[in-house]
């Protein structure tokens, strides 16, 4: 059974849980009822993310907002010569296994930068679990990585710094972590950075500064060129796709803002049934636009997850 944790601070009325997966522990916070949404968070962040949307979803659903592994409270292996420990594929299982355990058999999930990575990977290897998919501002792993030029390697960096070989950016990152977290928040947040709480880059920067943190974070990036990308070149051979509705949601300034409209068109060659558009902020879209981001997640969910009520 979950073991029960102390609150939140940001999220008042939910209640934390630490959920065994088979190798490794979970660390979550669930509130609500009604129809069952998975939120999945990104980089360099922790489920402390969704405080600005989550309250206001759980008056209506079931909301469960999962810590990847190696983040926050959640286990923290250490990565191996394939980087499978921290593959898409990975934290998919581990958190397709956290919502078995908490008894859900069908459900929503929603995910933001590197956790909307793992809600694809999610959507694809339990597609008979997964009834609807968000994903905020983001594009498919293997579109990005396959259309790489000058501007998107500036645009990412951080993708090509943090996937350098251990202990290189595990290093120079832990010479400064606060630093790395306030940077990353600002150069994503574009002009505006209102919506981004102190609180919660306080607790993010307490979170990162854990070593077995910073090194989860960098086998993430690790595996993303690597397991990862085999893993969809392996999906995108056999022509599988995402059947269930998606919603992709980006920031005006954010990562996805530099594609534009394109961003529907590269999830429409991932997934069959896909809406959405751009929104007035940067790439944090859950913190800077969250009244955008409530009203557009609940129309969105109500089609998919009637079938709970």
């Amino acid at each position: 059974m979950p073991e029960t944790l102390p609150n939140d601070g940001l999220l008042p009325h939910f209640t934390r849980h630490t959920v065994p997966t088979g190798d490794v522990a979970i660390n979550l916070a669930t509130a609500g009822t009604g129809p069952p949404v998975l939120m999945l968070h990104g980089y360099p962040q922790t489920h402390v993310m969704w405080h600005r949307i989550a309250p206001r979803l759980a008056e209506k659903y079931t909301v469960v907002l999962t810590d990847m592994r190696g983040q926050d409270g959640s286990a923290k292996p250490p990565g191996g010569p394939t980087h499978r420990e921290y593959a898409k594929r990975t934290l998919a299982r581990d958190n397709y296994l956290v919502m078995a355990e908490l008894g859900f058999e069908r459900f929503a999930v929603v995910g933001h930068d590197r956790g909307a990575r793992v809600a694809h990977r999610m959507a694809l290897d339990y597609a008979d679990s997964v009834a609807a998919l968000a994903v905020l501002d983001v594009l498919p792993n293997r579109y990005t990585l396959r259309h790489i030029d000058y501007l998107v390697a500036q645009k990412y960096f951080h993708w090509f710094f943090l996937g350098v070989e251990d202990p290189l950016p595990e290093r120079l990152i832990a010479a400064m972590p606060e630093q790395w977290v306030r940077s990353a928040m600002t150069f994503a947040a574009g002009p505006d950075s209102r919506g981004l709480d102190e609180a919660a880059i306080r607790e993010y920067i307490r979170c990162f500064a854990d070593p077995a943190a910073i090194h989860a974070g960098c086998e993430d990036f690790r595996a993303g060129s690597r397991a990862d990308l085999m893993d969809d070149d392996a999906d995108h051979a056999l022509g599988k796709r995402v059947t269930c509705p998606v919603l992709a949601l980006w920031g005006r300034d954010g990562y996805g803002g530099f594609y534009g409209d394109a961003v529907l068109d590269a999830w429409r060659e991932y997934a069959t049934d896909v809406r959405g558009h751009e929104m007035p902020c940067g790439h944090w879209v859950p913190e800077q636009a969250a009244p955008e981001v409530i009203a557009e997640l609940t129309d969105f969910l109500d089609e998919p997850m009637s079938a709970h009520t």
